[in-house]
Formats: structure tokens, C-alpha cells, sequence
């Protein structure tokens, strides 16, 4: 494997294509909220764990959002008092409520969704000729096996 040096630091060629290969997905995910009044925020971050995971306490979704108890719940009690999020008790602990996605939760979710994914189609449509779209299919089936090998 070729090393090559970047600001001094020795990398080797798999490091390099990892580091253009995030530059390229940030820069593309920024565009793509930025275009669509999607912005990453606590309450879309929040959204997106319970759409993904299901209902969960907030020491759960606190400890998947990497921020302390006190701000989770700080955020859920916006997030309830907006109608985007349910409470119920948790059957396996008495003190403690499950949180789940409202309907209006679940609602923005799916807009956020539809909203990005047209304007990444209209992006291919634009830009990418017949053939570079079969060639962008067949990268997708890549960035699934390269994320099931992490997915615990």
C-alpha cells in the first residue's frame, strides 16, 4: 500500500480515498439541507432516532444524541409542548415514560424525507447523464456494505 504525506502526517492511499470520500458526503448532505430548509437540529436529530428506533426513554435517546440527561429533557419537554412527540408510561419502569413520534412528528419526518430526496433527484436528473446514474446505483449497493459491516 502507497503512503502518501498529508500536512506532514503519513496515509496511505485507502486513508486519502476515506478522507475525499467524507469531504464529498458532507459537502453533498450540507448542499442538500441547505437547499431544502432541512437543517440538522436537536428536534430533527431527535425525530430521526425515535423514526429509526421506536420509543425510548430519556436517558436512551439522550445517550444516543451524546448529550447530557438534563438537556434531553429539555428538548423533549419543547418537543411535547410542540406536538411532535408522545409520552407513555413505560410498562417495564413506573418512573420513567416512553417517548414516540406523534403523527405530526411522524409527518415532518416524512416531509423532511421527500423534500431531500426531489431535490437530489432533480440534482441527477441535471446533472449526471445515463450512464453515470447507472454508475451512482451501483455505488449505493458499496455505501450499504461498507455500513452493515458497523451496524452492531
Amino acid at each position: 500500500m502507497t503512503e502518501r504525506k498529508v500536512e506532514n502526517y503519513p496515509v496511505s492511499e485507502v486513508e486519502v480515498l476515506a478522507e475525499e470520500l467524507r469531504r464529498a458526503i458532507s459537502t453533498f448532505v450540507r448542499v442538500i439541507r441547505d437547499k431544502t430548509d432541512t437543517e440538522k437540529s436537536a428536534q430533527s436529530e431527535t425525530l430521526g432516532i425515535l423514526e429509526r428506533n421506536g420509543a425510548m426513554n430519556v436517558a436512551a435517546l439522550a445517550l444516543r444524541r451524546g448529550v447530557a440527561h438534563q438537556t434531553m429533557r429539555v428538548v423533549v419537554a419543547q418537543m411535547v409542548a410542540d406536538g411532535l412527540i408522545d409520552r407513555s408510561p413505560d410498562p417495564e419502569d413506573k418512573r420513567s415514560q416512553l417517548l414516540s413520534l406523534s403523527n405530526i412528528g411522524r409527518d415532518m419526518v416524512v416531509r423532511d424525507r421527500i423534500s431531500r430526496a426531489s431535490r437530489i433527484g432533480t440534482m441527477i436528473e441535471a446533472t449526471l447523464s445515463v450512464e453515470e446514474r447507472e454508475h451512482l446505483r451501483k455505488s449505493i449497493d458499496l455505501f450499504d456494505r461498507i455500513s452493515a459491516a458497523e451496524i452492531d
